[in-house]
């Protein structure tokens, strides 16, 4: 019996030796984090497209994708102005949701086009509100990246009771600070020439009003004048909101964009430090702190740096906080996208 024991130690042994070095274990191997490839879901077309009077002035322009029966999800747009793409769709499963895409005032298919009166944060949050009813829908799954985070928070801690949960990209709080850090200086830390030739096309760079000088550019009676302006800001936002893209890849882009409503909105919402109260948004986070929340947020965004995210993160005891390697601000950046999918599933 001895001699059997030995030999089964010294066999054993040498096969510990003979194995690979750092080989997992199979719980291990079960707890690894997923690295396949998650891609978009298929495109899809609406079932349903609208408009909504919200005012005397504007009707904004929904459309409905997915599962009519489905989990209901209301896409928040970014800029203000960016509008929805049907790109915009493809974040959510059509079998289990049911998918709300809405052109806030001013852009999209919203009409008046490029209206700034009645054009406020206070309004685009009563927008949301009165589709939600509108829709005849509960408690919803608000998705919103940049400026859509800004909206997505206002509306949140103004009607938490209709909120079922957040996936927020690139956070966006609208303090003095960020608007600041945007305009005047702390993206040309990185993109030097591109900040460069947006101030060159205005008469006091020096003056920390740089959105103020853009939107009197864009209602230049000149359309000539309001184009190039639109045009440069585009231009401008599009380059530092990656990581990496070619000059080539955002004049193609240029070509086909409407950018006229993206770079007024822009302009005029942070000429007005975006309707809020400094801190506004921060301080109310608390009114947050029972709806489950995921932050994505690119580790080299230049946009919305994610010291943002981590404040907001810190304040939210239901968050989750993502910060994404090797990516800048846009949503379509490979990391960044995959997290927002896989964020989508969390709430399926």
């Amino acid at each position: 019996m001895t001699k059997k024991i030995l030999l089964i130690i010294i066999v054993s042994a040498l096969m510990l030796m003979l194995m690979p070095l750092g080989q997992p274990s199979a719980e291990a191997m079960e707890n690894k984090p997923e690295t396949a490839e998650v891609k978009p879901w298929p495109a899809i077309e609406p079932y349903k497209t609208g408009y909504l009077q919200v005012s005397g002035i504007h009707n904004i322009f929904y459309q409905l994708g997915g599962n009519r029966n489905g989990k209901p999800v209301m896409y928040l747009h970014g800029g203000p102005g960016g509008g929805c793409t049907p790109h915009d769709f493809q974040y959510f499963n059509p079998e289990k949701f049911n998918i709300v895409l809405l052109d806030q005032r001013g852009c999209g298919k919203s009409t008046p086009y490029g209206e700034l009166k009645e054009n406020n944060t206070q309004a685009l949050v009563e927008d949301v509100e009165k589709l939600r009813k509108h829709l005849d829908l509960g408690p919803v799954i608000l998705f919103g990246g940049s400026w859509g985070t800004t909206l997505a928070l206002a509306y949140g801690e103004t009607y938490p009771q209709n909120v079922k949960g957040m996936i927020l990209r690139g956070i966006f709080t609208a303090a003095k600070q960020e608007i600041d850090h945007f305009y005047h200086g702390g993206t040309a830390l990185f993109f030097p020439e591109a900040h460069e030739k947006l101030t060159a096309l205005v008469e006091h760079p020096q003056e920390k009003n740089l959105p103020a000088q853009i939107l009197e550019k864009l209602q230049s009676e000149d359309p000539a004048v309001r184009e190039q302006y639109a045009r440069a800001w585009a231009r401008y936002e599009g380059k530092v909101a990656f990581l990496e893209i070619p000059d080539q890849v955002i004049d193609n882009f240029l070509k086909n964009w409407k950018t006229f409503a993206f770079s007024l909105l822009e302009s005029y919402y942070m000429a007005n430090h975006c309707f809020l109260e400094e801190g506004q948004l921060l301080q109310n986070a608390d009114k947050l702190k029972d709806i489950p929340i995921i932050l994505v947020n690119g580790r080299y965004d230049v946009i919305c740096p994610p010291i943002t995210a981590y404040r907001l993160h810190q304040k939210l005891p239901r968050s989750k906080l993502i910060i994404v390697e090797k990516a800048g601000h846009s949503a379509v950046e490979p990391g960044i996208q995959r997290e927002l999918l896989l964020a989508v599933r969390e709430f399926e």
